[in-house]
C-alpha cells in the first residue's frame, strides 16, 4: 500500500472495530483478551492511547513507569479503560483519521497495532469481525523485519520462510511455516490461540517460540 492508501485503510478499519465495540455486552466487554492482564476494554481503551494523548501525558508516564516503555502504556490504557464504553467507541469513530504513530515508526505501526488487538478481542468472544485480510500483508511486513523488535516482539523470530494460506504473502528462509494469515500472526506476536492451524517443517519452531 501506499501511505494514502495505508491511513484511509486504518481510518476504515478503526470505524469497523467502533462498530463491532458498539454491539458488545457488558460481560463480553469485561472479558480477558488475548492480550496478557488486559480485558476487552483495556484493548480499546489502548488502541487510541496515541490519538488522544499527549507528549507530556507521555512523558509524565514513563517517569512513573521509571523509563519501561511497556509499563508506561499499560498505565496509560488503564487510565483511559476507566472511561465510559461510549467515549472509548466514540473516540475510536471520531479519530479515526489520526495519523499518529510511535516515535521512529510509519503507518505500518497503527495499521499493525489495530489488526493484532482486533485479534485479542474478536477470538476470546468467538466473533468473526467479517473484514478484509488484505491489509495483513503489510502488517506481517512489520512484524517480520527488524522494526517489529521491541514494540511488537520481545527479540528476533526463530530463522524461518513464514506463509500466508489465504493471502498472497511470504518472507524469510529456512523451514517453512504456514498458516491462515491471522493464526500467522497471532503465533508471531506469541498469542498462542490458533496453534494448531501451523502446518509445515517450521511449524514446531514457531509453536516453541509462541509459547515462549
Amino acid at each position: 500500500m501506499d501511505d494514502a492508501s495505508a491511513w484511509a485503510t486504518i481510518a476504515t478499519e478503526r470505524r469497523a472495530l467502533a462498530d463491532l465495540l458498539e454491539s458488545l455486552t457488558v460481560e463480553q466487554w469485561a472479558t480477558p483478551s488475548l492480550c496478557r492482564d488486559w480485558t476487552v476494554r483495556h484493548v480499546a481503551a489502548h488502541l487510541m492511547v496515541g490519538p488522544t494523548g499527549s507528549t507530556a501525558g507521555f512523558l509524565r508516564a514513563m517517569v512513573r513507569a521509571r523509563g519501561s516503555f511497556a509499563r508506561a502504556n499499560h498505565a496509560l490504557a488503564d487510565d483511559r479503560a476507566r472511561l465510559p464504553t461510549a467515549t472509548l467507541v466514540a473516540d475510536l469513530r471520531e479519530r479515526a483519521g489520526s495519523r499518529f504513530t510511535p516515535p521512529g515508526m510509519d503507518w505500518h505501526a497503527p495499521l499493525t497495532d489495530l489488526l493484532v488487538h482486533r485479534l485479542d478481542i474478536t477470538v476470546p468472544l468467538g466473533l468473526d469481525h467479517g473484514r478484509t485480510l488484505d491489509p495483513w500483508a503489510d502488517a506481517l511486513d512489520l512484524l517480520v523485519g527488524r522494526r517489529a523488535v521491541p514494540g511488537f516482539l520481545p527479540r528476533g523470530l526463530p530463522g524461518l520462510t513464514y506463509a500466508a494460506t489465504d493471502v498472497e504473502w511470504m518472507r524469510g528462509s529456512g523451514p517453512r511455516v504456514e498458516a491462515p494469515v491471522e493464526a500467522l500472526a497471532l503465533a508471531i506476536t506469541r498469542r498462542p490461540a490458533r496453534l494448531s492451524e501451523l502446518a509445515g517443517p517450521g511449524a514446531a519452531a514457531l509453536r516453541t517460540w509462541a509459547r515462549g
